[in-house]
């Protein structure tokens, strides 16, 4: 017993240490929620980023042309016939509908240039118009077709980086031999000037310093090596008292190139390119890039700045005079993409879509979720309330709990090795996919099923043998039904993880460039199709940019159907789930 006089020391004791266990317990409480908070932050800055990057691909920027259906393009039979429809010249009719817009374009390099405002594939979707409607023939149709992925990126301001300028005062434009020179009534050219003889500043300072690396180079060299790194620094000395001479405006102008800014001088139809700006700050000489032609006292004019130089970026500065041409005249117009959702893979990124993976993807874990799960619950059913506990079933615990943690791509492997090397099935079909995914499932599934059996407590099934049940109809009456949540749980969270599997479909060669959606039905099973982490990582790695943000996109449909998986595995836990 504790000493009456050992009490007051043991309050005092006890009075100083609760509050450093409230203190404690406060702190594991503050690290917890912060934990919590720091992964939640996470999660949401990674779902952000991929939603930012992907909004663009949700929108596009379309081209809404009047196309003249003449019937010796399209019908060069003149019969009306499926054959002879096919047999049509669209692509000479897209591009006369652009030429009509442009006819001052009649050079051959400039007419390929304008050609590049669309992809030749536009020319396949038109066909497919007349063949749905042959009345068409003969009439002029409004067609609509997606503009050129890198002016479409130009159009969402994700291209380059240009500002528009509104000079006080007004402007005249006067011949200058083959070219123009327009001088404005303030010193609206002044920042510009100052901007690009900045510029040219830098060139020279980054070229002086190449030079004086090639002369230290030079130190450490002899004989014709020596030489050569001399001759190289006294050439970018040169390059560079030249540059310098230029920003200076020594000849009362600076020259403009395409490692410099892009200057428009743009007025209602006409536009007009500026190569060469004076020091007074006023006038530049200026080519034509649309219409053209002497003017004066012109009021309403702007400047037009694209700041990314030309020889950095893949669009012309004539490209985008005429986009934005067609953008004034009401031919270009803005809205949701229909694409993504409604085309398979393509080359050109601006027609490139989902449809042919989602539809992969829906056939090949049709036949995951018909092997799988009704094969790996039977065996965990079996092993769990069947076998007999001897060295054989623990073998196959052992070797079921192994094969959970082989590497997927092991699966892919024996894939091909038996399913397309010996059986013969044909390559990157999802008859293939779904097989491997289901060998890759089925240790998961088995373990999860397990677990929830062996959750069901164990007088539940003494009791119902207690009162006559056979051996079977305690398990399919009462321990299935109470296990039921935590199957469905691990069997929808096994699905879910396979659907997100890259590494076994690529072996199998679900890898292939897919241009058409596999068929919904029992056909599109053996039919070529690809899925979606393999759409994600073939749009990953194309050069063009566009694909970037269909990457992204393709990446918020694979999220939106593994949280719609799980939410499924949620709900149907609580809906089976009993208490007791």
């Amino acid at each position: 017993m504790t000493d009456s006089a050992d009490l007051p020391k043991l309050r005092q004791t006890v009075s100083e240490r609760l509050p450093k266990r409230y203190r404690a317990e406060m702190r594991f409480r503050v690290a917890g929620l912060s934990a919590v908070g720091i992964a939640v932050a996470i999660l949401l800055l990674l779902v952000g980023s991929i939603t930012m990057q992907a909004l663009p691909a949700f929108t596009v920027n379309q081209l809404v042309l009047p196309v003249q259906l003449s019937g010796d393009l399209v019908d060069p039979e003149g019969d009306g016939s499926e054959d002879s429809l096919r047999r049509g010249s669209y692509g000479r009719v897209l591009q006369d509908a652009v030429r009509e817009q442009f006819p001052e374009v009649r050079d051959r390099r400039e007419l390929r240039a304008l050609f590049s405002l669309y992809t030749p594939l536009n020319s396949t979707r038109l066909m497919e118009t007349v063949l749905a409607d042959p009345g068409l023939v003969g009439e002029t149709h409004e067609f609509r077709m997606p503009i050129a992925d890198d002016l479409n990126l130009y159009l969402k301001g994700r291209l380059v980086a240009d500002r528009t300028l509104e000079p006080v005062g007004t402007m005249a434009v006067s011949e200058a031999g083959r070219d123009f020179e327009v001088t404005a009534e303030s010193e609206a050219f002044a920042d510009l000037r100052d901007t690009v003889s900045g510029l040219l500043n830098q060139a020279a300072d980054n070229l002086e310093r190449r030079a004086a690396t090639a002369r230290e180079r030079a130190g450490n060299l002899s004989g014709e090596d020596r030489e050569d790194a001399l001759y190289d620094a006294e050439d970018l000395m040169a390059e560079a008292a030249a540059v310098r001479s230029q920003a200076a405006l020594e000849n009362g102008w600076v020259e403009m190139s395409d490692s410099l800014p892009s200057i428009l001088v743009e007025t209602g139809e006409t536009a007009l390119r500026v190569t060469a700006l004076s020091a007074d700050g006023r006038s530049a000489r200026a080519e034509a890039m649309l219409g053209g032609g002497a003017m004066s006292d012109v009021s309403d004019w702007s400047i037009y700045v694209i700041d990314t130089p030309e020889s950095r970026r893949r669009v012309s500065d004539q490209l985008i005079v005429w986009t934005r041409a067609l953008v004034r005249r009401g031919f270009v117009e803005s809205g949701l993409n229909p694409y993504l959702f409604a085309n398979a893979d393509s080359r050109e990124p601006e027609l490139a879509g989902v449809k042919g993976a989602l539809y992969g993807s829906i056939l090949t874990m049709l036949i995951t979720i018909i092997l799988s799960v009704p094969v790996g619950v039977c065996t965990a059913v079996y092993l769990e309330e069947y076998a007999p506990k001897n060295r054989f079933t623990d073998l196959i615990e052992v070797n079921i709990n192994n094969l959970a943690a082989v590497p997927s791509i092991v699966f892919g492997l024996l894939g091909l090795a038996v399913f397309i090397n010996a059986f013969g099935l044909p390559r990157s079909t999802p008859l293939v996919g779904g097989l491997v995914l289901s060998l890759m499932t089925l240790p998961t599934l088995i373990i999860a099923t397990r677990a929830a059996l062996k959750a069901v407590p164990v007088s539940i099934r003494q009791a119902a043998l207690a009162v006559g049940a056979s051996k079977t109809q305690t398990v399919f009456h009462h321990v299935l039904p109470l296990a039921a949540p935590g199957i469905l749980t691990g069997s929808i969270i096994g699905l879910a993880q396979a659907m997100g599997e890259t590494a076994p479909l690529l072996m199998i060669g679900m890898v292939a460039f897919i241009a058409d959606a596999p068929t919904l039905g029992l056909e599109g099973l053996t039919e070529p199709a690809t899925v979606m982490p393999i759409q994600i990582f073939l749009w990953s790695s194309s050069p063009e940019r566009a694909f970037v943000h269909s990457t992204s996109a393709a990446i918020l449909v694979l999220l939106v159907l593994m949280i719609g998986f799980n939410a499924l595995a949620i709900y149907l836990r609580r809906r089976f789930e009993r208490r007791w």
